[in-house]
């Protein structure tokens, strides 16, 4: 069986510290799977496998049965995987609708062209038009990127990782520094985004995590101590013990 995303046996140390250790995870087309564990726990490290930044020690990364392990970013992006980061990366100079244009250019096939002007560009337009409305910035649609508010250039981020047209999304923290009304709101709009395609989340929020997630992953220490089902996952005691806590579980767990 070929998975979206699979890690077999994932392995990566800097210098003589092993960070991530044989980690195992196999995630089905159309699944949304939020990674939890605690600070140092190497989601970060993990993310940067799957995405190119790094390269593993040893191990295997499979994309829809294609390893990637030790491809460019570029690479593994022109192959159906696009990612955001907890920092937001988007042009700041550029309007909104700019940077969806921009995010839509490849998977159009028009690849690095000096000789063509965007706006002529009908399907890329279309293109930019539908995922403006997909993550509701119609009304900012001219506004400079750096003039959005701190929730909306999050919005267009995600805007511009699945306007590439990729199926499989890798989102870092997406919620980090929102309010409660705007993490909220951004749950419903990940969700109406990503229909579809296969998502993995790095999560803290726990009511991110469980309104978001089909699967939880939970890792500590560089491996996958559990992936299963959320209900599952707030049952395990050994992930309550190794992360959640027996009063967060009850508190903040509970009621989801």
């Amino acid at each position: 069986m070929s998975y979206a995303l699979e890690l077999k046996d994932l392995r990566k140390s800097f210098g003589k510290t092993e960070i991530i250790r044989g980690a195992n995870l196999a995630v089905n087309a159309g699944e949304r799977v939020a990674i939890i564990g605690p600070n140092g726990a190497g989601k970060s490290t993990l993310f940067n496998l799957i995405s190119g930044r790094f390269g593993p020690t040893s191990g295997e990364i499979l994309l829809n049965g294609q390893s990637i392990a030790h491809k460019k970013p570029y690479e593994i992006n022109r192959m159906g995987l696009s990612r955001s980061f907890q920092i937001t990366n988007i042009f700041p100079k550029l309007s909104v609708v700019e940077n969806l244009r921009c995010a839509v250019l490849w998977s159009l096939g028009y690849k690095y062209s000096f000789l063509k002007f965007l706006s002529n560009l009908r399907d890329a337009n279309e293109q930019a038009e539908k995922f403006l409305a997909m993550i509701k910035l119609d009304k900012k649609r001219d506004v400079l990127a750096m003039n959005l508010t701190y929730a909306e250039q999050r919005a267009l981020e995600i805007g511009v990782t699945i306007a590439g047209g990729s199926d499989v999304i890798l989102l870092d923290e997406p919620t980090a520094g929102m309010s409660k009304s705007e993490t909220t709101r951004f749950i419903s709009l990940i969700k109406s985004v990503t229909e579809g395609k296969t998502l993995l989340t790095v999560e803290h929020d726990m009511g991110v995590v469980f309104g978001l997630a089909d699967k939880i992953a939970v890792v500590v220490y560089g491996e996958v101590i559990a992936y299963d089902v959320p209900e599952a996952v707030r049952a395990n005691a050994k992930v309550q013990e190794a992360y959640l806590g027996s009063a967060v579980a009850d508190s903040q767990v509970g009621g989801h």
